[in-house]
């Protein structure tokens, strides 16, 4: 059985046709349009795009947002049009196939439990590292979604009271010390205080910090920049304090490190991890997490909802 996936982000709707075994075999992709009928159409021609060239049977989307416990509503979706609406049905009933929704970071999550990193753990975290936190857990191989289908929002608890401030609304989450757009602030912080015009990430900043972003940070810091270093050095303190909370939680067998900042893993990972032994509850007497990096990397969220998608046709098939 082969199915497509689409991964509907911010910026790209990215398809996938995705056979069974996790194998990308064509791929289409269209600009996000702001509108919400336009967002249907970019879905729907990179779906019939694919299907007119493959005997697809499903269709997963994976969507940065909250999608309800039925997963057929998209409620809300901070940088998409839909508020509320039926996506599952709108899309179905145009393109001809059964179609499933899903969170994308959930969808990831799948797809490395089943393919990649997470492959046969018991119980198994995805910490999707970008412009923000997104995360998934799943248990014994079944996604937890929560009462209401939102679970878990792991980037939003609190590690910072009356820290920097969140478009959530709180204040001190840790995606805010802990994603792209914190180890840019974080950079710039540095650079306010240490205004050393010897380094190189100073030296692109020029005083004008709105060109730091965190792919030069990172390539700094491969570099050799002190500062740049310092600050994936905090961005690493941050990580392994907040996947020690979420151990004290969860006691995952396996944590999936994804998105974006971790294609700069080298960088941080091994001090994440050392960060984390030293700060979980009972450090050096209990078992700890494998915390491993994304096997699946940009396709993950594709192939997670191309993979559901097989699982309702299948069920479907045998009702």
């Amino acid at each position: 059985m082969i199915t497509i996936g689409v991964d509907v982000g911010g910026t790209s709707v990215r398809a996938g046709v995705v056979d069974r075994y996790g194998t990308v075999l064509d791929m289409a992709r269209a600009h996000t349009p702001v509108g919400e009928t336009s967002l249907d159409d970019a879905i729907c021609s990179v779906v019939s795009t694919l299907a007119r060239r493959h005997p697809v049977s499903a269709v997963g989307l994976a969507v940065a947002g909250f999608v309800a416990a039925d997963r057929r509503t998209v409620m809300f979706a901070p940088h998409l049009a839909w508020r509320g609406v039926p996506v599952a049905d709108r899309i179905s009933a145009r393109v001809g196939l059964p179609v499933v929704l899903e969170h994308d970071a959930n969808a990831a999550t799948v797809a490395e439990y089943r393919f990649g990193a997470a492959r046969g753990a018991r119980v198994a975290v995805l910490v999707a590292i970008g412009t923000g936190i997104g995360s998934g857990l799943l248990l014994d191989g079944v996604l937890y979604r929560g009462a209401h289908g939102v679970a878990p929002e792991l980037g939003h608890l609190c590690l910072v009271p009356g820290g920097r401030a969140c478009p959530c609304g709180k204040q001190g989450c840790w995606e805010r010390y802990c994603s792209g757009t914190a180890l840019c602030t974080t950079a710039v912080e540095m650079l306010a205080v240490r205004p050393d015009r010897s380094t190189v990430l100073a030296r692109d900043a020029a005083g004008d910090f709105r060109g730091v972003t965190g792919r030069k940070v990172a390539a700094a810091a491969r570099d050799g920049d002190p500062l740049a270093i310092a600050a994936m050095g905090e961005l690493a303190r941050w990580l392994g304090q907040g996947l020690a909370v979420v151990a004290d939680i969860y006691d995952p067998e396996v944590v999936v490190i994804a998105g974006g900042v971790s294609e700069s893993a080298p960088l941080f990972l091994d001090d994440a991890r050392d960060h984390y032994r030293a700060l979980v509850t009972g450090a050096g007497h209990r078992p700890l997490a494998r915390i491993r990096p994304a096997m699946l990397g940009d396709d993950a969220g594709l192939v997670g909802a191309a993979a559901l998608a097989a699982d309702t046709a299948l069920a479907a098939d045998r009702a």
